[in-house]
């Protein structure tokens, strides 16, 4: 193989092109291997082997500086800068992430596995470059789905202001997650039409030169392409027409479930691991709003640009006909929609990971909650039970959310919570309402929740004691049931057992209730500890002489942790908060 023979970009450039395209052939097998035995990024980084390849044939890294939008196409430009043990042997398989990481290289030079920052990020190395009198070429690779961010827009306008030596290749496979939404995809289509050639432009009016690239597989045309451009002195756009999963045809087909996924067969096509659970919230919520869409025309559900996660396939997305908005990868103007539509007298649902809502922050405080519009949040993956790379790691919403004005954000702790949540903030017209969706396990308690949401921070007790209080939160309340019962078979202690529900306010009155017969109030919450609910009851307890001990985790940036290993670095486990909890007491 030629691939086993590269131990530096060196070796790489001594290739021929017929051999460039043998080594496609072999990398694209060795991600097979990988891919079908540890799951993955799939269909992005079969779609760009060709692509990367003749970058690092072209340019000379780390001189010249690749930065990747999302980075979650980067496994062959990994396997070219001195990781490929990481793909050839399973026992080193999980040494790299799936995302850049300067960590590992100097051939990475950003952590990002968030999207459409790729030209930002870029433009900065850009205005450094200049300001040094260096001359090196810098390279974004951001593919069509991304530019459907506006922070992809935002930089680009930037970086023809600055007018000097920068390369953005759009990786064009004509896919997002899913399909493409908005206008600028129909100039996108208009471009491949055209073989580059239609007047109307979206790349030249901006500024920059364009350059297209019709079969983004052709290692001929791409090193040339990539020569011409190659120390240019001002901005240029090189489109590159690819074929997102290429060489594996499950992936062609069916480019939307081969986006990412767990091991699967090569032979059948079948993911190891059912995609499609029935019994998750993703799905039961998802059946819900297909009735609600179909019993009112004024419920709308948006998405932006991540819906299989929420149970929303192409059969859900064909159902719900209009009343489904997919806005592409922009959280920020998916947030702000919904507060327009929410003042217009709709109902509008935004489904949304608790990493990506991160960067609407500024929307949801100015646009919605300034504006008290009753729109609808549904956070998923807020929780250390969620996406554990720490690029997408989604425990800092309680922080974030729990402390804005004007909101109210709950904790469900079962189905049967979930979906009183949901219909009460989906008929109240109040206030702009986020819900806390579980992602730990499928709970059911097998009981209505009659609890009236209109009395706001009202905290449920679950079980009566003394001396000590447990107010456990969403996900984790099941841990602070599982101390409680230790403590009473351990030591007979019946504690109180509190089920807050609500993230963004606190129920004085029970708080202050507390203070006659207990010494102690422990608080479990499934996201940062600092600035979380934890510190908002021990603040409010402060000048009292009730103690509070807090536990959630540090805050931090944990990558691909171990759930159950995490938690016992928090000191999150029911023998040690069973053991804190005894010693305090007393």
């Amino acid at each position: 193989m030629y691939f086993e023979k590269i131990d530096s970009l060196n070796d790489l450039k001594k290739l021929s092109i017929e051999q460039l395209k043998i080594l496609a052939d072999e990398m694209r097998e060795v991600l097979l291997l990988k891919l079908s035995s540890h799951g993955g990024h799939i269909g992005p980084n079969l779609g760009t082997v060709e692509l990367i390849i003749a970058m690092h044939y072209v340019f000379n890294s780390p001189i010249d500086q690749f930065v990747f939008d999302v980075s979650h196409q980067s496994y062959v430009h990994k396997m070219l800068t001195g990781r490929k043990q990481s793909f050839l042997e399973a026992r080193h398989y999980d040494d790299v992430s799936g995302f850049t990481n300067p960590d590992e290289s100097e051939h990475d030079l950003f952590c990002i596995g968030h999207t459409s920052t790729s030209i930002s990020l870029a433009c900065g190395l850009m205005k450094a470059r200049d300001l040094r009198q260096e001359k090196n070429n810098i390279v974004a690779v951001i593919g069509d789905g991304s530019l459907s961010g506006g922070e992809a827009y935002e930089g680009m306008n930037n970086v023809v202001e600055v007018g000097t030596n920068m390369i953005v290749i759009v990786n064009d496979n004509e896919m997002s997650i899913a399909e493409n939404h908005g206008g600028l995809y129909q100039n996108l289509k208009l471009l491949r039409d055209s073989k580059g050639k239609a007047e109307c432009n979206f790349f030249e009016a901006l500024g920059f030169e364009y350059f297209y690239i019709e079969n983004g597989h052709d290692m001929n045309e791409l090193v040339t392409t990539l020569k011409k451009v190659k120390d240019v002195e001002h901005p240029v756009v090189v489109h590159v027409h690819t074929i997102k999963g290429k060489g594996f045809k499950f992936a062609e087909e069916n480019k939307e479930m081969y986006h990412a996924g767990p091991p699967f067969d090569r032979k059948s096509g079948k993911y190891i691991y059912p995609l499609d659970n029935p019994e998750s919230y993703p799905a039961v919520t998802a059946a819900f709003l297909i009735e609600q869409i179909k019993k009112n025309p004024k419920v709308a559900v948006l998405n932006s640009g991540t819906p299989g996660g929420f149970g929303m396939n192409a059969e859900w997305r064909k159902e719900a006909g209009s009343q489904y908005i997919d806005v592409g990868i922009a959280e920020e103007h998916a947030v702000a929609m919904a507060s327009g539509m929410a003042k217009n007298g709709v109902v509008p649902v935004l489904n949304v990971y608790s990493t990506f809502l991160q960067r609407a922050y500024d929307q949801l405080s100015q646009d919605l909650c300034i504006n008290e519009n009753p729109a609808v949040i549904l956070v998923y993956l807020a929780s250390v039970y969620g996406m554990n790379d720490k690029t997408h790691v989604g425990i800092f919403d309680i922080v974030m959310l729990g402390n804005m004005p004007n909101i109210v954000y709950l904790a469900p702790t079962c189905v049967e919570e979930h979906f009183a949540m949901l219909k009460w903030a989906m008929t109240q017209r109040e206030h702009p309402v986020a819900i806390r969706v579980p992602a730990k396990e499928f709970i059911s308690s097998g009981k209505e929740d009659t609890t009236d949401y209109n009395k706001l921070n009202k905290f449920a007790v679950t079980r009566h004691g003394r001396d000590a209080a447990i107010i456990a939160l969403g996900d984790f309340y099941t841990i602070g049931r599982d101390v409680a019962d230790k403590l009473k078979a351990d030591c007979n202690m019946d504690v109180t057992l509190i089920n807050p529900k609500f993230i963004s306010g606190l129920d004085t009155a029970l708080l202050d209730s507390l203070k006659k017969d207990h010494k102690l109030v422990v608080t479990l919450e499934d996201g940062v500890l600092e600035g979380g609910f934890g510190q908002k009851i021990a603040s409010y307890y402060g000048t009292s002489d009730m103690k509070v001990k807090n536990y959630g985790i540090k805050n931090s940036f944990p990558d691909r942790y171990n759930v159950e290993e995490l938690l016992i670095e928090n000191g999150i486990t029911v023998e040690k908060i069973a053991e804190d909890m005894e010693k305090i007491i007393g």
